[in-house]
């Protein structure tokens, strides 16, 4: 697209499906079915195109990607339709802006990936080695704080990428993220390569850029992101992209599997070798000549404000029964309409999930689903009061979130009435009633508890234990059922890994309470082991930090800065958790918090 033709409504996005991806899809599935390819030979061929196994024999996860967190009401509907058609009747929202499906037969992945294209979405690059979805500060154009608009950039590394000839054949997988504002909200310091805006004078004029960092990531060997360039030009977003795709392909580990992300290549080379590498290879890009970005790199494209409603809101009545409809599938949480929230309720939503936009007289409102997880009537009912309250699209976050912007800020409670009936007026958003968790065991090969039940617990102990305090103070509680972080607990201020111990011949599930990891300006700082508790004193673990900080903070200071700060006194606050002998356990130590019978020896193991 030449600058020319670069539309001024940034709403109307091509689209990012391609019919031949599911073609070769298909093509496989039906080779496999034969016994013409083996089950390595299938996955090597499902995984690059977001198809994973379950843990249920016979069943596939199916992970969609929207570049940037962005759908529109079209895109919104469409996911709803494949979540009720083929899948369990939800969707359960990434910490990398993607939308997974799980219980999806393999005859019904045709059929779900075709409606999903018809819409513009795709799930080419959502799993295996290749380059995954592109995320961005979900703030992105609206922010107050921002240098500027991320969002075209990462957009146009999207495409870039997508279906590039080395981006799906990759040593492991590669992650992208764009932020503007001064808070990482994209996390760029845990990713493969992240774009932090910057803007410095020259001459008369403010050139736009970005600070680069490579090299980052979590699970096993932590790294918070290197600094490459201190300020790479925008123009040169794509030509940078395509030069660390280039050497991460050629010099990458393909052998240790365990020992091939970025992280690895970076830290055995060493960054001044790698950055000649880089610069190397970036010469030979512009040499060969790199596609232009499709705008003038210091003339972006607008998100303008939009006219008006682009439809009428429905009525509380009829959004709360519709989202009371239909029975649960497989794990799908029980809706709770709420037709006569309180004026409280509304003050304390307006405190905690709803921020100004530096457009005056706009907010962003916060959608905080419980674990992410949002049934098919649910987005339905996004997709409409995007239409009636916003700009007819919805942005996810990297926790579960779904934000509506361009909401008129004397049309809130209107709104809100309407996301309470929808069961999705929860307030405290950020909070530590507000918990990230990953699907866990339920699903998961690789997880090894099932993080439902302990984070639903935890954020009731919560908010019965603090009351409005718990909801109004900024605190991140990730649960993941396993090292590998799908939740990002590894930078969370209190972060639970699932594990299993030994107690008498027999399983107890426990997690690893972690503490003091966050993302900001500075790079990222990974939580510490501040002990190992079994499942079902998990909750009483994590209210017990929370009143610690709540006591002893100093003036201002957030809880992750204090935890990293303490360290004895997290510690010392748990210890008496983790002593569990075989004559004092009870019967439900053996059983996970959600679960009806004890783990099984070998059921889960780490």
């Amino acid at each position: 697209m030449s600058e020319q033709q670069t539309p001024t409504n940034r709403r109307d996005r091509p689209s990012f499906a391609d019919e031949a991806d599911i073609d070769l899809l298909v093509a496989g599935l039906r080779r496999f079915e034969r016994g013409e390819i083996d089950a390595e030979q299938w996955r090597a061929c499902r995984a690059p195109r977001g198809v994973y196994t379950q843990r249920q024999e016979g069943l596939h996860m199916l992970r969609v990607k929207l570049p940037q967190g962005i759908a529109s009401a079209v895109q919104l509907r469409a996911l709803a339709h494949v979540a009720g058609a083929w899948s369990r009747g939800l969707v359960h929202l990434t910490t990398r802006q993607d939308v997974q499906y799980h219980f999806v037969r393999p005859l019904d992945l045709e059929a779900a990936l075709r409606h999903l294209a018809a819409a513009g979405i795709t799930s080419a690059g959502a799993c295996g080695d290749t380059v995954r979805n592109v995320v961005a500060c979900p703030f992105a154009g609206v922010s107050a704080g921002e240098a500027f608009d991320v969002t075209p950039y990462a957009e146009a590394v999207s495409r870039h990428l997508l279906r590039h000839p080395l981006a799906s054949s990759l040593p492991r997988k590669f992650k992208v993220a764009f932020e503007g504002c001064g808070e990482d909200h994209a996390a760029t310091a845990i990713q493969d390569l992240g774009f932090r805006a910057r803007v410095r004078p020259e001459g008369a004029a403010a050139a736009k850029g970005f600070a680069v960092m490579v090299a980052g990531g979590t699970s096993t060997l932590c790294t918070s992101g290197a600094l490459l360039f201190e300020f790479l030009p925008a123009s040169d977003v794509l030509a940078l992209a395509e030069a660390v795709v280039r050497v991460f392909h050629a010099r990458g580990d393909r052998k240790n599997r365990r020992r091939n992300r970025l992280k690895f290549l970076v830290r055995e080379l060493g960054l001044e070798a790698f950055r000649t590498l880089i610069m190397a290879e970036l010469a030979r890009v512009r040499r060969e000549g790199v596609p232009a970005l499709p705008f003038h790199p210091d003339l972006l494209p607008q998100e303008a404000e939009p006219t008006g409603a682009l439809r009428g809101p429905a009525g509380i009545a009829a959004v709360a029964g519709r989202v009371a409809v239909g029975p649960p599938g497989p794990g799908s949480p029980t809706v709770a309409p709420d037709l006569t929230p309180p004026p409280c309720a509304l003050a304390s939503f307006q405190a905690t999930n709803v921020r100004p936009q530096r457009q005056v007289g706009f907010a962003v409102v916060t959608v905080a689903p419980l674990l992410g997880d949002v049934t098919a009537a649910q987005l339905e009912v996004l997709a409409e009061l995007a239409l009636a309250y916003g700009d007819g699209t919805v942005r996810l976050g990297n926790d579960g979130h779904v934000h509506l912007r361009w909401v008129r800020e004397e049309e809130l409670p209107a709104l809100f009435a309407r996301l309470a009936a929808a069961g999705l007026g929860r307030a405290g958003a950020g909070s530590a009633a507000d918990v990230v968790a990953c699907p866990g065991s339920d699903v998961c090969e690789l997880a090894v508890t099932r993080t439902g039940g302990v984070a639903r617990l935890i954020e009731d102990r919560v908010r019965n234990t603090f009351g409005d305090l718990a909801l109004m103070e900024p605190l991140a509680v990730h649960v993941s059922g396993c090292p590998h972080g799908c939740s990002q607990h590894h930078v969370a201020a209190i972060g639970l890994q699932g594990s299993v111990r030994k107690l008498g011949g027999r399983a107890v599930p426990q997690y690893f309470v972690l503490a003091g990891g966050a993302v900001d300006e500075g790079g990222a700082r990974f939580a510490t082991l501040a002990g190992k508790v079994p499942a079902r004193r998990a909750p009483e673990a994590v209210t017990r930090l929370i009143a610690l900080w709540l006591a002893e903070r100093a003036e201002g200071e957030r809880a992750a800065e204090f935890f990293a700060r303490v360290p004895e006194r997290v510690r010392a606050a748990i210890a008496d958790l983790q002593d569990l002998a075989t004559e004092d356990a009870h019967a439900d130590d053996f059983v996970e918090p959600g679960a009806g019978s004890e783990v099984q020896d070998g059921e889960r193991a780490a």
